[in-house]
């Protein structure tokens, strides 16, 4: 697989899949071939604006096949965490994303490398989107020094900021002010970037996020607060866990949209439409995206003592959006499924490929427990040990 580092509006462009071809520039991306209608199953729900007020979709099988096999890396990806974590070559927390890849990808495909994303801890596959490559990924979650964070952060601090990725935050809901921040520094800069918060719909029951919600609209701030909303916040469901479920509304006096969330191509028609609502300068927007994860809440969690496999199963038959993508590939642009098996066959070997190269890597050196504490860090700074005798640096010196 080779990342792109260029900054673009598609993130085809970011995100290669193995043997695609360099794409054509973003004025002709995926004009070769006839577009067909992708009808949406679930329509959009507005709140204090219109929405996107549309009930289908042209693609064309150039779009399709990027959004479908990035979301196929990232599935083969997780799926692969899930049974590192198993084979205890991943240790800690491990929160996976399987089953949620159409907000991301769909996010991805409607914004740029200028606009901000900053999220919670099911954060891998944001990684990935921001331009990381997998073995960069795999690294950290087994603490690799080749890591994205120097294999000190582990899967809930993921971080990219060269391409305006900000984490992985494992606080709930410390990222939602942080997002507002993002956006107005894009403000401040007049850059013209939005900032995308993301949390769960656990989460958006924090204090902060209603004090965050109220200074973005006081100062019309760029910024969208995206609850992806798996219905479950850890083992709660959404009905026992909210007074008022419609996330989306939850801005009150900020525009909000519902959006089906296992759905990529409804996921990138909202994100357009939220974002360019805050381009415009109206201030923040409220998207809600309603998907579905298919793990527990994290690996320690088996998912299945407040659900039954039955609906998980459900929602795999019936919504999947890897699935759901691939299917408007075969029954509508008509992509032989050889071919289509092909690329998936080459992701998963790829995918073996990257995860052997975070393996060969070292761990961090025991010095570098000491380091990256601050910016430009005196190297002869006081670090407290367990006891004195185990201290590091001299005694008064600061950073």
């Amino acid at each position: 697989i080779q990342v792109e580092s260029i900054m673009s509006i598609s993130l085809a462009r970011r995100i290669a899949r193995p043997g695609a071809r360099a794409l054509a520039p973003a004025s002709r991306a995926f004009s070769a071939s006839p577009s067909f209608t992708v009808e949406f199953d679930t329509p959009f729900k507005a709140y204090m604006c219109d929405g996107p007020g549309m009930s289908s979709v042209e693609a064309t099988k150039e779009e399709v096949m990027e959004l479908w096999s990035t979301m196929y890396k990232m599935r083969r990806m997780e799926l692969a965490a899930d049974q590192l974590y198993k084979a205890k070559q991943i240790r800690g927390f491990c929160h996976l994303y399987d089953g949620q890849e159409a907000v991301c990808v769909g996010m991805e495909a409607a914004i740029s490398m200028k606009d901000s994303i900053i999220t919670a801890y099911r954060d891998h596959c944001y990684q990935l989107s921001r331009g990381d490559s997998p073995a960069s990924i795999y690294a950290e979650l087994m603490g690799r020094a080749s890591g994205c964070a120097r294999g000190k952060g582990g899967s809930m601090h993921m971080y990219m900021a060269k391409n305006n990725f900000f984490g992985g935050n494992g606080i709930v809901g410390a990222q939602q002010p942080l997002g507002a921040g993002l956006a107005f520094a894009h403000k401040y800069k007049g850059d013209g970037g939005v900032a995308l918060a993301l949390y769960g719909d656990g989460a958006a029951n924090q204090g902060q996020l209603f004090e965050a919600m109220n200074m973005a609209a006081l100062w019309k701030l760029p910024c969208i607060f995206v609850c992806e909303n798996n219905r479950y916040g850890m083992g709660t469901s959404t009905a026992r866990g909210s007074a008022m479920p419609e996330y989306y509304k939850r801005g009150q006096y900020m525009p909000g949209v519902c959006a089906d969330g296992m759905n990529v191509l409804a996921v990138r028609e909202a994100v357009k439409y939220a974002t360019a609502h805050c381009r415009s300068g109206a201030g923040p927007f409220v998207l809600e995206f309603d998907t579905y994860r298919y793990h527990g809440h994290s690996m320690s969690d088996p998912g299945v003592t407040y659900r039954d496999r039955t609906e998980v199963a459900g929602v795999r038959e019936s919504r999947d959006p890897v699935n759901k993508a691939r299917a408007w590939l075969t029954d509508k642009a008509g992509v032989p499924e050889a071919e289509l098996k092909a690329i998936e066959v080459a992701t998963r070997k790829s995918i073996d490929a990257e995860i052997a190269l975070a393996k060969a890597a070292s761990a961090p050196p025991d010095s570098d427990i000491i380091d990256c504490i601050y910016v430009g860090q005196n190297p002869k700074m006081f670090v407290r040990g367990c006891d004195m005798s185990k201290s590091h640096g001299e005694f008064g010196v600061s950073c």
